[in-house]
């Protein structure tokens, strides 16, 4: 019975693990998944007392920002008298991976913690710092690997058609310090700020390179490294033509390649600029009432110059009538018919259609406004969804979402992810079905005919099958006063037509007719009158330009 006890108290014995020994090994796992406060629980009472949770929880993410570091990976620690030696990798961006032990004192109470604890190859009283170095920057190319912006000076043999592209370099703006600092970008680095130079910001800045310091010692060193070129997706051709189209307007102009996403050109405030779209919404509307069986084609309407909601008169453009089957009333843009068929669908059927072609939703295009509309329970009564169901109201787009309603369309419901990334563009481009196919090529018959025999004529190509929808949003109020026939000086003197009144729009995509469309474009001309009349030759030339690119390109 003695030798059996004796070996049953050396079995345990053998089996026990100090309190101490528990403590560093779950200070060691806590660590490499970033568990700040379960860390903190490890220290010894009066350390906590001595330090709170929130600056040791500081120590550590100041330690790994200045390191660059995006992983922590410990060993299993290993006693040396009254502390343990801990075997620390850190996983930089600038400096690859920077090892080293660090030294951790434990007692039965729990750890008993100083700041160079926080980064390994700390001594007791330094810091971590460090010193970054940019290399020159990268080089962005067009699809045909044309430089768009080199060098220095961000030089380009397209001279101004570049520049209108690739925009602008500056200062670090407030909101990306953080996450360039993160990065071990210095922080008087110039950086991209708008244009393709802010999307493609962080890979044309390269690998940064210098030192890592604890107190006055290099602890880690690394040369910076250029970036590779960064090939876009944009057509010198089709962004020659945007550029063109626009002249010195106020607006914007995007095209893209509706089937991978890839942008072709944007030119003004095509990604940023936000306005009422107009008429050019009617495309989402007419998609709603499609999909509920509310209309269809051959449907039959009133020929009328307005609509009445709340008892408030929604006018078509210029007082026109307007009327007859469904496609007759799209191709006028008839807001006789949209604005209570909008009230009929509502609110919350609108919203939906709206939300699956891309409004409220982050466009995927570093810099580039989210176009958006209320939702569903705060757009209003039936006059206020009527006017957002044509493009009024508190509906907001940008030229880049108008030019993605039009590719969705014309790729039968598949919404494309607009890129500016030629090589995400030839790999599979992400995708989200919008509506059905067949909700889809009856929404394509309806702006054929705008183009056809519609108000959106003047977009017409030879020999090329076009789909369009034209919008005139109003900025400000464009009914005419009425007098009163018992007081005919009730009306100020009415003055002359004003083409600033208004945006201009034009949403559209060819060749139609095959779901396989190889360009569509959004046009925005602010305070520039109807889309009919000046939009649409603009997205004309910016549709023929990409046809003729389609068909010399590889």
């Amino acid at each position: 019975m003695s030798v059996l006890a004796f070996a049953g108290g050396a079995l345990a014995g053998a089996l026990h693990v100090s309190t101490s020994q528990q403590t560093i090994e779950r200070f060691a796992k806590e660590w490499s998944a970033g568990d700040y406060p379960a860390m903190y629980s490890e220290l010894s009472p009066p350390e906590r007392a001595r330090i709170r949770r929130g600056a040791f929880t500081r120590a550590y993410q100041r330690a790994l920002d200045t390191a660059t570091a995006v992983s922590v990976v410990t060993g299993r620690p290993k006693r040396v008298g009254d502390a343990y030696d801990m075997p620390v990798r850190v996983e930089t961006r600038v400096w690859g991976p920077v090892r080293g032990t660090v030294r951790i004192p434990v007692t039965d109470a729990g750890i008993d913690w100083s700041h160079d604890l926080v980064f390994p190859g700390l001594r007791r009283g330094e810091k971590l710092t460090r010193d970054t170095r940019l290399p020159p920057r990268g080089t962005l190319l067009a699809r045909d690997k044309t430089a768009l912006a080199r060098g220095e000076a961000r030089t380009s043999p397209l001279g101004a058609i570049a520049t209108s592209i690739t925009g602008s370099l500056g200062p670090i703006p407030a909101d990306r310090k953080a996450d360039l600092k993160a990065l071990g970008i210095p922080s008087d680095a110039v950086v991209g700020v708008s244009g393709l130079e802010r999307i493609f910001d962080v890979r044309l800045l390269g690998r940064p390179g210098g030192e890592l310091r604890a107190g006055t010692r290099t602890i880690a060193a690394a040369v910076p490294v250029q970036a590779a070129p960064v090939r876009t997706t944009i057509s010198t051709a089709v962004q020659t033509a945007a550029v063109q189209a626009l002249g010195n307007r106020l607006g914007g102009v995007v095209a893209m390649d509706p089937r991978t996403g890839g942008v072709l050109a944007a030119s003004g405030i095509g990604l940023s600029g936000l306005q009422p779209p107009g008429s050019t919404f009617k495309i989402l509307t007419a998609t709603g009432a499609l999909e509920s069986k509310l209309t269809s084609p051959s449907h039959p309407y009133p020929v009328s110059t307005k609509a009445t909601l709340e008892g408030v008169d929604l006018d078509n453009a210029n007082g026109e009538s307007c009327g007859g089957t469904f496609v007759e009333s799209f191709a006028e843009s008839c807001n006789s018919v949209f604005a209570p068929l909008g009230a009929q669908l509502g609110a919350r059927r609108l919203v939906d259609v709206a939300e699956r072609f891309g409004f409220n939703r982050d466009p995927g295009v570093p810099g580039a406004a989210m176009s958006t509309i209320p939702a569903a329970e705060e757009i209003g009564d039936d006059l206020a969804v009527g006017s957002s169901a044509i493009g009024q109201g508190r509906v907001q787009a940008t030229a880049l979402e108008m030019a993605v309603v039009a590719a969705t369309i014309g790729r039968r419901g598949v919404r494309p992810r607009p890129t500016f990334d030629f090589d995400a563009a030839t790999a599979s481009s992400p995708t989200v079905r919008a509506t059905k196919a067949r909700t889809a090529r009856t929404v394509e018959r309806l702006m054929l005919a705008v183009v056809r025999n519609g108000t959106g004529v003047a977009a017409a190509i030879p020999g090329v099958a076009v789909a369009g929808k034209t919008g005139t949003a109003e900025l400000k109020t464009t009914t005419q006063c009425e007098p009163d026939p018992a007081n005919p000086d009730s009306c100020p003197p009415q003055p002359p037509d004003d083409p600033t009144d208004t945006d201009a729009w034009f949403s559209a995509y060819a060749p139609a007719g095959n779901g396989a469309p190889r360009i569509a474009v959004g046009v925005l001309l602010v305070a520039s009158g109807a889309g009919g009349t000046t939009a649409a030759p603009a997205a004309r030339d910016v549709l023929s330009a990409g046809l003729k690119a389609a068909t010399s390109s590889p």
